[in-house]
C-alpha cells in the first residue's frame, strides 16, 4: 500500500473494546494501523470513520470475518516503509535487510519503541481491556521527515463501544 501519510495512529489489542479516548486520540490521523487482535469487525468500522485503516490477524482473531485480514502487511508513508505483524516472535524476515524502516507489532500489550539495526519498532500496547495491570494506551507516529516521532498515548477511562 502506498501512501502520503504523516500521522499514523497505532493501535493493537483492542479485544472487541474500543474506547471513546482510543478514538478521540485517533482524532487527526491520516492513517491508522491496527497490529492485531481487534475482537470484533465493528471495531475497524469506527476506526474508517476517522481514516484510511490498515489491519492485521492477531491470534485471538478467529471469526469469521477476520479471515480476511492478513497476518502481515506492508505500508510506505511518505518515504517510510512499514512491516506490520502482531507478533513480533512471528517475525519472518530481517527487516533491514527487506528494506524496512520501521516495523509495527502488538501481542505484549506492553507499549514499547526501540531501535535494532537502523530499524525502529514500535508496540503500541494494548487500547482494549486491562489486563496484567499493563497501561491501555496507543500511539501515534509521525513520518516524513527524521528522527520520526511516536507519542505513546494513555487511555484509561471506561467509556467504550
Amino acid at each position: 500500500m502506498l501512501a502520503l501519510h504523516t500521522r499514523i495512529g497505532l493501535i493493537s489489542d483492542t479485544h472487541g473494546l474500543l474506547r471513546e479516548e482510543a478514538l478521540a486520540a485517533l482524532g487527526g490521523c491520516e492513517l491508522i494501523v491496527h497490529a492485531g487482535d481487534v475482537g470484533r469487525a465493528e471495531i475497524l468500522d469506527a476506526l474508517r470513520a476517522i481514516a484510511p485503516v490498515v489491519a492485521v490477524r492477531g491470534n485471538v482473531d478467529t471469526a469469521e470475518w477476520a479471515e480476511a485480514l492478513p497476518l502481515r502487511e506492508v505500508v510506505e508513508a511518505n518515504g517510510a516503509r512499514l512491516y506490520i505483524l502482531h507478533n513480533l516472535n512471528e517475525l519472518d524476515l530481517n527487516p533491514r535487510a527487506a528494506g524496512f524502516d520501521i516495523v509495527i507489532t502488538g501481542h505484549t500489550h506492553r507499549p514499547v519503541q526501540f531501535e535494532k539495526d537502523g530499524v525502529l519498532f514500535v508496540n503500541p500496547g494494548s487500547a482494549g481491556p486491562s489486563r496484567f495491570d499493563l497501561p491501555i494506551g496507543l500511539a501515534r507516529l509521525r513520518v516524513g521527515e527524521k528522527p520520526w516521532q511516536v507519542d505513546f498515548v494513555p487511555c484509561s477511562s471506561a467509556n467504550s463501544r
